[in-house]
């Protein structure tokens, strides 16, 4: 039986489906719901998955999709840095792996961060703060209602790509 070292070396899965047990809490995971193997096709499962690959089923609920990136986040967080180590300790470095798992991680985290910046929206009204002074503003906001600078820079037509007489 291969090792989930093994099997992200030769490119056979993520090793997050390999491992039995969940990640000790530290503070990549604090707070963040286990999912107990949850998501993870079986054999012959739906659509002829193989064994040990992540079901993602689409979510509309954004704080429920944003439990499921930090969870996925952990996880790829955790697999990254033990495969690092296994690669290590065996002395066989395999950069295209680290970096295919790394952008992995990259995806995930920038999914969430826009999921948060979404729920951040909806949850308070704001999208951003004046530079100028800092007061925070809304969606569709052109000037700041504090100190009255414009919220979005003038581009000169020029300086767009596509307009070259």
């Amino acid at each position: 039986m291969s090792s989930a070292f093994d099997s992200l070396v030769e490119g056979n899965g993520d090793a997050s489906a390999e491992r039995a047990a969940d990640p000790p809490p530290g503070p990549a995971t604090a707070g963040v719901p286990s999912t107990g193997g949850a998501g993870l096709a079986q054999a012959g499962g739906a659509g002829g998955r193989p064994t040990g690959t992540r079901v993602e089923e689409p979510v509309l609920d954004l704080a429920q999709r944003r439990d499921q990136l930090r969870t996925r986040f952990a996880e790829l967080q955790w697999d990254l840095g033990g495969l690092a180590y296994e690669m290590a300790i065996r002395d066989h470095i395999r950069v295209e792996v680290l970096v295919r798992q790394a952008a992995l991680l990259q995806d995930v985290d920038a999914e969430l961060g826009e999921v948060e910046r979404i729920l951040h929206i909806e949850e308070t009204g704001t999208a951003g703060s004046c530079a100028a002074c800092g007061a925070p503003h809304s969606a569709g906001a052109v000037y700041c209602w504090q100190c009255g600078q414009p919220l979005m820079r003038h581009v000169p037509s020029d300086a767009i790509g596509g307009n070259r007489p």
